[in-house]
């Protein structure tokens, strides 16, 4: 019987270590080539699309799960450095595989004052290769993309560090925005 546990225990490790090869093979958007577009649901249910934002900066982030430390500090940095990042024409929105009603506990807990969108099926963040699709569950992997006011990414963050992501975002913007006048 232990054997028969080991050899199983054996096989969802190989099938896990062989997903995660195969998911980091997977395409990834590049700089210069226009962003996804997307319609999501907001916290008050009401649809925002990628082409609602032409003409501003877009800071499309992706994150994991509501109300989680990680996930936490990060939408709170951005709270914290929203003014600036307004200043710089950029407008934030954070998009997880949660509900409405979860992001808008979220929000209201935190009082963050940016668009979360819903992104339930995870169909965006898949779009956008930052999808997780675990054998139960699907959460999206913490990246961003900086997308500029034609709707073209400009940068992309896969190692994001949550305690500076923000301040990291604002200095790009400065220097995409210095090299472009």
């Amino acid at each position: 019987m232990l054997i028969k546990v080991l050899f199983y225990v054996a096989i969802i490790l190989v099938a896990l270590l062989g997903y995660r090869h195969y998911a980091s093979m997977q395409p990834s958007l590049t700089i210069g080539e226009n962003a996804p577009e997307f319609g999501l649901k907001d916290t008050k249910g009401s649809y925002h699309s990628l082409s609602d934002y032409k003409g501003k900066y877009v800071v499309l982030y992706f994150y994991p799960k509501d109300d989680t430390p990680g996930c936490t500090k990060e939408a709170c940095n951005f709270r914290d450095d929203l003014s600036k990042l307004e200043q710089l024409n950029a407008k934030v929105i954070g998009i997880s595989v949660d509900s409405e009603a979860s992001h808008q506990k979220f929000a209201e807990k935190y009082h963050l004052p940016f668009t979360l969108l819903a992104d339930i099926d995870g169909s965006v963040a898949n779009t956008y290769h930052a999808l997780t699709n675990l054998i139960f569950t699907k959460i999206a992997k913490r990246y961003t993309f900086l997308i500029d006011p034609n709707s073209k990414v400009v940068k992309i963050y896969h190692d994001v560090n949550v305690s500076n992501h923000s301040q990291q975002i604002i200095d790009d913007l400065k220097n995409l925005q210095a090299t472009a006048n």
